[in-house]
């Protein structure tokens, strides 16, 4: 698989639809999708590849493929978009969720949909966002105890 085109995802429903090329025939490249669920793993199409099994042309024809699929066949329907405060950095999808006052994030590599992402909770998105920017960068130092 290649990797996964999260600039070209979209909020829809509750769910983040995420194309990539799924492969080429003759020089065409084959698009498929997978999904994040907001309910998570409660929804049966959380981290999903392709669910609704039909392939696209391009990355709009994918997405109107998913859209299709989640309307006929979504466990939920929600009206809030907790996929709003997303980011693309170094081809890594960063995900920004509030609980209160608290900040926490999801981050997603480039080929997988493995939220490696430290249990780390900040003061604001922007604190949220500096940390996520540092560790991209390598800045994070671990620390011997001592």
């Amino acid at each position: 698989m290649s990797r996964l085109l999260y600039e070209n995802s979209v909020s829809y429903k509750g769910y983040l639809i995420i194309p990539f090329v799924f492969g080429k025939l003759d020089n065409y490249e084959i698009y498929s999708y997978k999904l994040l669920s907001e309910v998570g793993h409660t929804s049966q199409f959380h981290k999903a590849e392709n669910p609704a099994g039909i392939y696209g042309s391009n990355v709009s024809n994918i997405i109107d493929i998913a859209k299709e699929h989640i309307d006929k066949n979504s466990e939920f329907v929600s009206r809030k978009d907790n996929f709003k405060s997303r980011y693309i950095s170094r081809n890594n999808l960063i995900i920004i969720s509030q609980e209160g006052d608290k900040y926490f994030y999801d981050h997603y590599p480039p080929e997988l949909l493995n939220n490696i992402a430290a249990p780390k909770l900040f003061q604001s998105e922007y604190e949220c966002l500096s940390w996520i920017k540092q560790g991209l960068n390598g800045e994070h130092v671990r620390q011997r105890a001592i």
